[in-house]
């Protein structure tokens, strides 16, 4: 036993940071909220105990529930924008195109930026006041839009998130087609198979294993986005925009976010976990449906 942990001293040496750091930035805060969610703990003072008060104060939390509901939309959106554009964009830049390489950058470029600094510079184009947009619109003669409102607020953080996401998608879609052999292609061409026949029989199959993990990726970080909304709506007007990583936020951070309710360290560590179930069970399910229908199409 001991010369088998010799043999291996050098790699528990380099996984041993990793491990230190997943404990301390995971594990713990886990179990700090799994505590922290039956006290009355505002942040200060004495934590007490307060059994399933916050637990079922969850389920009469109407702006939660209409939190959660907004995520779903906002997540749903953002994906059906992103994830197809980022794979037309892939595979245009994947073949023998002038500039692609310069093209790949510019496409990429919008995820170097930060989220809060894009998201400020959104504002500054959509302000409905004196916006950038709004005062072009004015220019040719057409009126004025409300970009913020509660009609167009949650459509304008969607297209605003995915405009920032394409990029990571395009360079992961762009990795997937670069793995599939181009005899492929150039057999299917000798047997008179259209561009799209290609696409549709070739690639998208070939894409299976990597589709699979952007698919995974993509539903995760919808679900967990709140950055730009924060910034562009406040989740507002009305909660409009209200996502439920952004209300999490709030409760635990309020005077970050300019709000005047009190911070609430208990019943936010219970929407912690409500949120963090929502994650795992929607991407465990997912990863479940991606199997069976590998094993159906395998």
């Amino acid at each position: 036993m001991i010369q088998k942990w010799k043999n291996h001293a050098e790699a528990y040496l380099f996984v041993t940071p990793s491990v230190i750091l997943t404990v301390t930035l995971g594990i713990y805060p886990i179990l700090w909220a799994l505590r922290y969610m039956f006290y009355d703990y505002k942040g200060y003072g004495e934590a007490k105990f307060a059994g399933l008060y916050n637990i079922k104060r969850l389920f009469r939390d109407d702006y939660l529930w209409d939190a959660i509901w907004n995520t779903f939309v906002f997540a749903s959106g953002k994906m059906i924008l992103t994830l197809p554009v980022a794979l037309l964009l892939a595979v245009l830049l994947n073949g023998k195109l002038r500039g692609r390489n310069l093209l790949r950058g510019i496409y990429f470029m919008p995820t170097i930026f930060s989220t809060a600094v894009m998201a400020v510079v959104f504002y500054l184009i959509f302000n409905s006041y004196n916006g950038l947009l709004n005062q072009i619109l004015n220019m040719i003669g057409l009126p004025a839009v409300e970009w913020l409102n509660m009609q167009n607020a949650m459509l304008t953080c969607i297209i605003i998130a995915a405009w920032g996401g394409i990029g990571n998608y395009m360079l992961l879609f762009l990795a997937g087609l670069q793995g599939i052999p181009k005899d492929v292609y150039e057999s299917a061409e000798l047997d008179g198979a259209t561009g799209a026949r290609r696409f549709w029989s070739i690639t998208i199959p070939m894409l299976g294993p990597v589709l699979n993990i952007i698919m995974m990726l993509a539903i995760m970080s919808a679900l967990e986005s709140y950055e730009a909304i924060m910034v562009l709506t406040g989740g507002g007007p009305s909660g409009a925009t209200e996502v439920m990583h952004l209300y999490l936020y709030k409760l635990l951070f309020p005077v970050s976010t300019g709000e005047t309710m009190a911070q609430d360290i208990g019943y936010g560590s219970a929407v912690a976990m409500l949120l963090a179930l929502i994650v795992g069970v929607i991407t465990g399910l997912y990863l479940y449906l991606s199997r069976k229908l590998n094993d159906i199409y395998s």
